[in-house]
C-alpha cells in the first residue's frame, strides 16, 4: 500500500472508531483491534454522546460515516433473513444527509464523460438539482430538439471514496468473524461482500440504463405502464440521461383526488404490473416506493429509477408460488417444503423448533379472510424464521421480499380494501399450469434424462468404491442415537426406490427388445393368448405412476 493510500485508510479507521465509540460501540472497536490501528482517540471521540436502542445507534453510526455506509445500510434493510427486525426498522429510516455538489463540478463531469461542453450537448441545463442523494444528483435539462430530460450525474470522487470504505469494511469483517461469535453467526464477511457487490453495481449508471431499456421493451405489453426513454448518446458510466416525466407521486392523495384519478385502479395497475414482472418475466423493479412511481393524468403509471432490480429463475418463481399457496391453504408442511427449496437449511437446525415457528406463521392467518392476508408481512415473517434458524436464502428472494413489502404498502395506502393475493392468484395459477404442461414436463425429462442415465451407469462403480473403503476400515460415519431410526427408515426408502427404479428400467429394456424382435420377425408376441407387449406396458405404466407418486408425496420432486 502506497503512503498516501495508507494515510487515507488510517484517517478513515479513526473516523470509524470514533463513530463507534460515540454511539456506545467502543467495545467493538477494542474487540476487532480498531483501537490498535489508531491508538490515540481524543477524549471527545471516546465520549458516548448518543442514547437509544441498538438499532437506533447503528443507524446513527451509518449516517455519521457518510454515503458508503448509508447506502450499505439501505441495502442491508432488505435482508430480513439475516438481520433482526428491530435493527431493520431503524435501517429503513436511514437518510442521505449530503448537500448537492456545485454546478461547476457537474459540468466538468458531463464534459469528461460525454466529450463535449454542456452548452453543446443541451439547449438548456438547470444549474440547481431537482434531487440529490448519496451517489449522485439529478438536473433537469432540454435537448437540442426540445425534449425535456432528467440528467443524473455521479458525485465526484465517490468511486474512490467507496472503494476505500469497502476495502476497510472487508478487512474489519474478516477480523470480526475471527474474534466475535455474533459476527460468525450473522456471516458478517459474506454479508459485507454481497452488499459491496450490489453497491458497486449501483455505481455504474450503464447498468441502470440497460435495465431501463429492458423494462421499456417489456412495457410494450403493459398498456397502463410507461418507462422513460434512455438517451444512449448522452449516457455513460457516470451520467444517465432519460426523458423527464412530470407526474403525481402515489403518496400525494390530495393531488390524485384533484386530478380525478381512480386510486383503486392505480393500486390494481401497480400490483398487477409487479406480479407480471415477478412471476411471468422473472425481472422486476425491486424498489417501487411512491417516489419511483408517478401517476399521469390519463391514469397510466410511470416507473422510475432502475438501479435496484431483481431477477428470479424459473425454480425460484415456482418456490415462491408454492410458499404463497401453502400459506393460503394453511399447510405447515407445505411452507416447510417451500423454505427447504428456497434456501440452504443447516444440518444443525432444530427441526422441531423450525416446525413450531412455521406452524405459528400458519396460525397467524388461520380463518383470516383472503383480503386481510398481507403478503409482504408474511414474506417478512418467513425471512424472520430464516434469520432465527440461520437458513441462507438467495439474494434474489430478499429483493423480492422488499419489492412485495414496498408495493403492498403503496397499494394499501391507495386503497385500504385492496387484496394483493387476489391479484397474485391468477399469475400463480398460470405459472403452475405452464410448469406442469405436458410440453414443459416432456422437455424437462428430456433435459434430465442424460444425467439420470449417467447416474444409473455410475451406481455399480460408486458401490464398488465405497465397498472398498469400508473393507479397508476407512469409512467413518457419525450418527446421533436419536437420529439412527429416522436415518434407517430413509435409507430403507432410498434402497427400495432405487431397486424399484432398476426393475422398472430392466422391464423397459425387455419391452424394447420384444418390440424390436417382433418388428423384425413379423411375429405375434403372445403367451397363452396373453399379449405380452400390451401387458408389459400396463405393468410399466403402473410402476412408473407409483414411483412418481411416491417421489411427489415425499416432497423431493
Amino acid at each position: 500500500m502506497n503512503p498516501r493510500k495508507r494515510i487515507r485508510h488510517l484517517r478513515r479507521y479513526r473516523r470509524i472508531g470514533a463513530a463507534l465509540a460515540r454511539n456506545g460501540f467502543g467495545y467493538i472497536s477494542d474487540a476487532i483491534g480498531l483501537t490498535d490501528k489508531v491508538r490515540l482517540f481524543r477524549r471527545s471521540e471516546r465520549a458516548v454522546r448518543q442514547a437509544g436502542g441498538i438499532g437506533k445507534r447503528i443507524r446513527l453510526v451509518l449516517e455519521e460515516l457518510g454515503p458508503t455506509f448509508v447506502k450499505l445500510g439501505q441495502l442491508a434493510s432488505t435482508r430480513a433473513d439475516l438481520i433482526p427486525q428491530s435493527i431493520l426498522e431503524e435501517l429503513r429510516h436511514l437518510q442521505d444527509q449530503v448537500p448537492p455538489f456545485p454546478y461547476e463540478e457537474v459540468a466538468a463531469i458531463v464534459e469528461e464523460e460525454l466529450g463535449a461542453p454542456v452548452g453543446d450537448l443541451f439547449a438548456a441545463f438547470s444549474e440547481e438539482p431537482i434531487a440529490a442523494a448519496s451517489i449522485g444528483q439529478v438536473h433537469r435539462a432540454t435537448l437540442q430538439d426540445g425534449t425535456d430530460v432528467a440528467v443524473k450525474v455521479q458525485r465526484p470522487d465517490i468511486q474512490a471514496m467507496m472503494d476505500t470504505d469497502l476495502e476497510i469494511l472487508a478487512d474489519l469483517a474478516r477480523v470480526a468473524e475471527h474474534r466475535l461469535e455474533w459476527a460468525r453467526r450473522y456471516r458478517l464477511g459474506d454479508m459485507v461482500e454481497e452488499l459491496a457487490r450490489a453497491l458497486r453495481a449501483e455505481l455504474d449508471y450503464g447498468t441502470e440504463a440497460r435495465n431501463a431499456v429492458r423494462f421499456a421493451r417489456l412495457a410494450a405489453g403493459w398498456p397502463r405502464i410507461e418507462i422513460p426513454v434512455v438517451h444512449d448518446a448522452l449516457s455513460s458510466r457516470r451520467v444517465l440521461t432519460m426523458d423527464f416525466r412530470d407526474g403525481i407521486r402515489l403518496s400525494d392523495d390530495a393531488a390524485l383526488d384533484a386530478a380525478g384519478l381512480d386510486r383503486a385502479l392505480l393500486a390494481e395497475t401497480l400490483a398487477s404490473t409487479i406480479f407480471e414482472q415477478v412471476l411471468t418475466e422473472g425481472f422486476f423493479h425491486a424498489d417501487p416506493h411512491p417516489g419511483n412511481v408517478l401517476a399521469l393524468p390519463d391514469g397510466k403509471l410511470v416507473l422510475l429509477d432502475f438501479g435496484m432490480v431483481g431477477r428470479l429463475t424459473p425454480t425460484a418463481r415456482k418456490n415462491f408460488v408454492s410458499f404463497v399457496i401453502a400459506l393460503r391453504n394453511q399447510s405447515t408442511k407445505g411452507v416447510l417444503r417451500a423454505i427447504s427449496h428456497m434456501g440452504i437449511i443447516p444440518d444443525t437446525v432444530d427441526e422441531d423448533r423450525l416446525f413450531a415457528d412455521v406452524d405459528e406463521l400458519r396460525e397467524m392467518y388461520y380463518n383470516v379472510p383472503l383480503a386481510q392476508i398481507h403478503l409482504g408481512e408474511s414474506i417478512e415473517a418467513l425471512f424472520g424464521i430464516a434469520q432465527r434458524h440461520q437458513i441462507k436464502l438467495p439474494t434474489e428472494l430478499t429483493l423480492l421480499g422488499k419489492a412485495m413489502l414496498t408495493m403492498e404498502g403503496v397499494v394499501t395506502a391507495l386503497d385500504p380494501s385492496f387484496s394483493v393475493l387476489d391479484v397474485a392468484e391468477p399469475f400463480g395459477k398460470k405459472l403452475l399450469l405452464e410448469q406442469w404442461s405436458p410440453r414443459r414436463v416432456a422437455r424437462n425429462w428430456l433435459e434430465e434424462a442424460p444425467e439420470l442415465l449417467d447416474l444409473l451407469r455410475d451406481i455399480p462403480d460408486d458401490l464398488k468404491h465405497w465397498s472398498g473403503i469400508a473393507h479397508k476400515g476407512r469409512l467413518r460415519a457419525e450418527i446421533e442415537l436419536g437420529q439412527a431410526e429416522s436415518m434407517a427408515r430413509r435409507l430403507n426408502r432410498i434402497g427400495n426406490r432405487l431397486s424399484f427404479s432398476i426393475v422398472l428400467l430392466a422391464l423397459s429394456i425387455m419391452m424394447a427388445g420384444l418390440i424390436i424382435g417382433a418388428a423384425l420377425g413379423h411375429a405375434e408376441t403372445t403367451i397363452w393368448r396373453f399379449p405380452i407387449i400390451e401387458t408389459g406396458f400396463v405393468i410399466a405404466a403402473l410402476m412408473f405412476g407409483w414411483l412418481i407418486f411416491a417421489i411427489i408425496r415425499s416432497g423431493r420432486f
